[in-house]
């Protein structure tokens, strides 16, 4: 890796900037079936609601980190209306979904694992330790960049104790 200036130091620092960068995009994850089914049935437990209002719905509820497309939301309300846990009803040209008596349980299930109750149990988006990674991995650079010698040196031990720490607390039971 080199850049402009040729300094490798330099080129860690942008590495580092890049990295960064890649965990404070608030872009929206990639969810499975199941997140989906779990959050369209949470929200009719609350309320009718036509597809776009339940996507809406989902991105509000996760702050924007995750908006499901069309493409997920309507074949999850098919299949849902095939297992016979939601109907739906035409009301001002659009096709609202309602639960049967039959979802309730599974509703109930379903809004206590719902994408939006994952989000505030954690601390931010990627957790504590991407973050902490990060810090270091600035600090590091900046050490690399800016310091002495014997600095780099001490840096550098304490990095190495420190993953190898790491690697002792995973090997754990």
């Amino acid at each position: 890796m080199s850049t402009k200036s040729g300094n490798p130091a330099d080129a860690m620092w942008e590495a580092m900037e890049q990295l960064r960068s890649e965990f404070t995009k608030r872009v929206g994850p990639r969810m499975g079936r199941g997140d989906v089914r779990a959050a369209v049935l949470a929200l009719l437990q609350e309320e009718p609601m036509h597809g776009y209002q339940i996507i809406r719905e989902i991105g509000e509820r996760t702050g924007g980190r995750w908006r499901p497309s069309a493409g997920s939301v309507y074949p999850t309300l098919q299949l849902l209306a095939d297992e016979g846990l939601v109907t739906s009803a035409t009301e001002n040209d659009r096709k609202v979904y309602s639960l049967t008596a039959e979802a309730e349980a599974e509703a109930t299930v379903a809004a206590a694992s719902a994408p939006w109750v994952k989000d505030e149990k954690e601390d931010g988006h990627f957790g504590p330790v991407p973050k902490a990674g990060v810090d270091l991995a600035q600090a590091a650079a900046q050490a690399a960049r800016t310091g002495t010698a014997d600095q780099q040196r001490e840096v550098a031990d304490l990095l190495d104790s420190t993953r190898r720490k790491i690697y002792s607390i995973l090997a754990q039971d």
